[in-house]
């Protein structure tokens, strides 16, 4: 057995399943070899006896500490994960998600919550269950086809009215300019049915993202007079996780790893100006595709590790700069 901080980097023909104290205890018995062997070949490396009678021992604690618990956490690997570099800084773009899980941030070497969970979890989400698909998924997410082109249709309205006005956009005017792009683009002179449907899911989506980012500056996300210019966040930040699921499902391996995430630090470092433009972007991405207007836990996981991440003085993103 292994801890997490000291598990060896993926292997091809190896991998590990993830079991808290508890299972040791419960359901270890006679049957089981009497010693483990705990960061073997590691500095660490400890012999320990179980099953009954030292049942009790790994029962009181499991009690203590039974593991991580998926809480929201920011964990660091001073050993083996990099801290500095494009490496780092196409990771610290997946942490969203990473931290979000109490997971470690920058372990490009990722086993995540065990293989057999790993893979379960991009079977159930985002029907992955071989390598081509995984590698099909990994190449839309850095080109930003993931999320609806229609968001970023939207959001480029008001960068070209900002541009045009140089100040704040009012609903009022970005509704309008939305109504008369559309007319214009689908060839539609007079009103059409299709056409005014259309108008009204980007009048309604205008509504939608001008909510959001009120409820994010409240909880102070954005700025005062500040708003989200792109969402491409949120396929750059799931593009840095899925490559690292990759890994810890095997169907990618280290190096098409490390060039996935360097890619998507690259991308996102073009598209943002900040940690912070980047946190928003990813934030209202998320709420738009889950969150329903509900401000719930798609929308409070996200103000909670954006505040870590912000706030803590050995995040990634206090250390490393976005540029």
């Amino acid at each position: 057995m292994y801890t997490e901080g000291v598990l060896p980097a993926p292997e091809p023909d190896r991998v590990f399943d993830w079991k808290k104290l508890k299972w040791i205890a419960q359901d270890m018995n006679s049957s089981y070899p009497t010693t483990i062997v705990v960061n073997p070949d590691t500095p660490c490396e400890a012999f320990l006896p179980t099953a009954p009678p030292h049942s009790w021992a790994w029962a009181k604690h499991a009690k203590q500490s039974d593991g991580p618990s998926d809480a929201a956490a920011l964990r660091t690997l001073r050993v083996g994960g990099p801290l500095q570099g494009p490496v780092a800084h196409g990771l610290a773009c997946g942490a969203h998600l990473i931290v979000n899980q109490g997971r470690f941030w920058n372990a490009l070497a990722y086993h995540g919550h065990g293989y057999r969970a790993d893979r379960r979890t991009l079977r159930t989400w985002w029907g992955i269950t071989s390598r081509q698909q995984w590698q099909s998924q990994q190449r839309a997410l850095l080109a930003t086809d993931g999320a609806r082109p229609v968001w970023e249709f939207t959001l480029g309205l008001r960068r070209a009215l900002a541009r045009d006005t140089g100040g704040r956009i009012e609903n009022g005017a970005w509704w309008d300019t939305a109504a008369n792009v559309l007319h214009r683009r689908e060839g539609a002179p007079a009103s059409t049915a299709e056409t005014e449907a259309h108008i009204k899911d980007v009048q309604h989506l205008i509504g939608r993202i001008t909510r959001y980012e009120a409820r994010m500056r409240a909880d102070g996300i954005l700025g005062e007079g500040q708003f989200v210019g792109s969402v491409d966040a949120w396929d750059l930040g799931r593009a840095s996780c899925m490559a690292r699921w990759g890994v810890s499902t095997r169907y990618g391996d280290l190096a098409e790893a490390e060039a996935a995430v360097v890619e998507a630090g690259y991308r996102a470092a073009h598209c943002y100006a900040s940690w912070e433009d980047f946190s928003a972007g990813f934030i209202l991405g998320r709420c738009l595709h889950f969150d329903e207007d509900e401000f719930g836990s798609w929308y409070q996981e996200m103000v909670t590790v954006h505040r870590i991440l912000t706030s803590d003085p050995g995040s990634p993103w206090r250390n490393i700069p976005f540029r």
